[in-house]
Formats: structure tokens, sequence, C-alpha cells
């Protein structure tokens, strides 16, 4: 049944490997942005990578940072959209 919604070459991952996974995808999005939090937090240099657009951003902003990264992991994918509601939202805090 559930081979009708999905593409072809697409993977279903069970049980302990879907676990293992979305771990890994959560630590991989903490690990990211991390180094940016705190007064000490250190700025982060993006490079878009489009035939046409090289441009170059710096920014220690971990919802922009977020916003800017293609994954394709389901854990990872859940924590950046809770960081860009957040920050659509409330804003990210530091003038308030």
């Amino acid at each position: 049944m559930e081979a009708a919604f999905m593409d072809s070459g697409t993977t279903v991952d069970k049980g302990e490997n879907a676990r293992l996974s979305s771990f890994i995808g959560a630590i991989a999005i903490a690990d990211l942005v991390k180094t940016t939090l705190g007064p000490k937090g250190m700025d982060k240099i993006l490079q878009r990578v489009g035939e046409h657009d090289q441009s170059v951003s710096v920014t220690n902003d971990g919802a922009t940072i977020l916003k800017s990264v293609n994954l394709d992991n389901a854990a990872a994918k859940v924590l950046v959209d809770i960081a860009r509601v957040q920050d659509d939202e409330v804003g990210d805090g530091t003038t308030s």
C-alpha cells in the first residue's frame, strides 16, 4: 500500500534504522548552528551553488543558515521548519 505514494527509487526505513537516521539528522543540524550561539558565536560564510549565482554572505543567524541548506533527512527538515516558523512568528530575540 505504501508503494502507491512513493516515487521510484524511494526507500523506507523502519525500526532501528529510522530512529538512527532521525538521530543523525538532528545531530547534524545541531552541529551546523551550535558554533553561532552565545556571546562568542562565530559567523558562517555561505556561498550559493548555482550556475549564475555565486554570491557569498556572512551571517551568524541560525535561521538564515538553516534556510540556505538543502536537506533530505526528514527529522532535519522538521527542525528547520520549526526554526523557520519561530523566526517568522517572534524573530530571533536579540533585540527584545
